[in-house]
């Protein structure tokens, strides 16, 4: 019997198991899961093979980019879930719409600059912050997120172990190095200088965008050193995108209102 008679001959039962199995070897989960039903509209359209072929294989190139997305965005470690599209322009009109929908397309990443988000705290800067890295990821972009505070614990901890240069490597690996709360607390000059290699690791090659409650001109109370410190706001602001969020707090406004609201007239 020929290969095309024993195909016809197969009971559904049988073909279900054959595309089950193929589908696990091939590592085709979205076909697997969907296939009877794709085929079952097929049919009742009279679609001919090559349209079911073109409808199985796009649902699972879709699914498979979706999950490479959420892959992406999983292993950016990002704290919560903030988007660009949820953030309220109105609230804080210091923030440029236009420039935050350009600056969502991501070309600034793969040309590598940098970007810094200063404003006082409660002006959304870690929701934007948030926001781009998950623009990022989702365009395909390697992305890592973390403070200030515990990229530099990591750093001394490595370095006391002797795996310093492995730790900078594998940030300096990244498309996109997000750190937020820069300018929160003062560095020790070893801190200070262990952040100033991966900055140096990146510098021109890779993106850095951060978030700081405190202006270039007050990064001395964080950067004890002015040398070092006039070195590592020359290397995030050299062509970099400077967004300035202001010092109108969002969230200590909505608490005010809230209060009028539920004290009454």
């Amino acid at each position: 019997m020929s290969r095309a008679a024993a195909r016809d001959e197969l009971t559904d039962t049988a073909a279900d198991a054959a595309i089950e199995q193929a589908c696990r070897i091939l590592r085709l989960p979205t076909i697997r899961a969907r296939h009877a039903e794709i085929t079952t509209a097929a049919t009742r359209q009279q679609a001919g093979y090559k349209a079911l072929l073109v409808e199985l294989l796009s649902i699972e190139c879709d699914d498979r980019e979706t999950r490479r997305k959420a892959r992406l965005v999983r292993d950016a470690g990002f704290p919560r879930t903030k988007r660009l599209e949820d953030f309220d322009y109105t609230a804080n009109p210091n923030v440029p719409a236009a420039l935050m929908h350009t600056l969502a397309r991501c070309a600034w990443v793969g040309t590598g600059q940098p970007l810094c988000l200063i404003g006082d705290s409660g002006t959304g800067k870690s929701h934007l912050l948030i926001g781009l890295g998950t623009a990022a990821a989702e365009a395909g972009h390697r992305v890592r997120y973390t403070t200030a505070a515990a990229l530099v614990n990591e750093l001394v901890e490595a370095a006391d172990e002797k795996t310093l240069s492995r730790t900078i490597a594998r940030y300096g690996r990244v498309d996109l190095l997000c750190l937020d709360e820069l300018g929160y607390l003062e560095l020790d000059r070893r801190g200070a200088e262990l952040l100033f290699q991966v900055f140096t690791e990146r510098e021109e090659r890779a993106s850095i965008a951060i978030a700081s409650n405190a202006a270039f001109s007050e990064w001395t109370r964080t950067f004890t050193d002015p040398r070092l410190c006039a070195a590592i706001v020359d290397r995030l602001t050299f062509d970099a995108h400077i967004i300035q969020t202001g010092s109108d707090s969002y969230r200590l406004r909505t608490t005010r209102d809230r209060r009028k609201t539920s004290s009454g007239p």
